[in-house]
């Protein structure tokens, strides 16, 4: 066999630094694993696909605001109680406020789009990380020393954690600029009754972002073991949606009430409670304990797999 041979065989095998050897003479540093993550970044938020998933994310709140201005044209206030335990009247409860601070229109809008508009987004990007460079035949090219597996996997999901942040702030944002401009701003009211200033509220908001984006950490590491799965981009990204809306339609199930607990959309909508005075945490602590549970097992159950399966493309 020739050199070249050989060298060809081993492209997409994990890379093996010998102490001492040639390879550890040329194990990349902290700069060279920045650059790895820079570079990714600018592939996934350079693509016209996360853009459009962006765009439609931004879009939300712009037709909320505009529908709940056109409601309330007349003067009349849109209805809508206090939220329940855990955050579950959070929709309700954050836009019957929206008409009178506009501020209330990025919790809205949260509300609104975390159910299934940010997770899908989610979805289709982490879905898309393996699955999709394999499917464009670059994945042997991107597993040549010294990236390493590893190394890669866990510049792909940090990448997927990047893009849940900016796809919560651009809802956020967007939000933000909309309520301002079609609605009064000012002092709110949180759904315990009490007033706190604009200022503690924008703290509040961000906070409240910090909190969806976090939310979405379990999901990502979901997609991105489904990715690890296949070799088809579009088969990941579907099934990852699937999954989703599976897992949103057996949390509503009643009879399935003693383990809906454990699903990773449970305790999604819990962010309305800090907008209680005082926050309640009970089910926030819940809510990123079990994300972080999740991604701890799917994160290794991806490693796992992408580690040891065989690189053909």
């Amino acid at each position: 066999m020739s050199r070249a041979e050989a060298q060809d065989d081993r492209v997409g095998e994990p890379a093996v630094a010998t102490p001492g050897g040639p390879d550890a003479a040329r194990a990349p540093g902290p700069l060279w694993s920045l650059g790895l993550l820079r570079s990714e970044l600018l592939t996934t938020f350079r693509r016209w696909r996360t853009l459009a998933l962006l765009a439609v994310l931004a879009a939300v709140p712009i037709l909320v605001g505009i529908a709940v201005k056109i409601e309330t044209s007349d003067g009349s206030s849109l209805g809508g109680g206090g939220g329940g335990g855990g955050g579950g009247g959070a929709g309700p409860a954050f836009i019957s406020q929206v008409s009178n601070n506009g501020l209330f229109l990025v919790f809205t809008a949260l509300a609104a789009t975390l159910p299934f508009f940010l997770p899908m987004a989610i979805g289709v990007v982490a879905g898309d990380a393996i699955a999709g460079e394999s499917s464009a035949g670059t994945l042997r090219y991107l597993l040549v020393a010294p990236a390493g597996r590893s190394r890669l996997l866990l510049t792909k999901y940090a990448t997927v954690i990047a893009f849940c942040l900016a796809a919560t702030l651009v809802v956020a944002v967007s939000a933000l600029a909309v309520g301002a401009l079609l609605f009064p701003v000012g002092d709110l009211i949180t759904i315990s009754g009490t007033r706190i200033t604009y200022a503690e509220g924008l703290g509040r908001a961000l906070l409240i972002a910090l909190v969806v984006a976090a939310s979405l950490v379990g999901i990502a590491a979901l997609g991105l073991f489904v990715s690890t799965l296949t070799g088809s981009g579009i088969a990941a990204m579907a099934t990852t949606v699937g999954l989703l809306i599976t897992v949103q339609i057996l949390d509503q199930i009643p009879q399935l009430d003693a383990l809906q607990p454990y699903f990773f959309s449970h305790y999604w909508l819990s962010f309305a409670d800090v907008m209680r005075e005082p926050v309640y945490w009970d089910d926030l602590v819940k809510n990123l304990g079990l994300q972080a549970l999740y991604a701890a097992v799917f994160g290794s159950a991806a490693w796992a797999r992408f580690t040891t399966k065989d690189i053909t493309a």
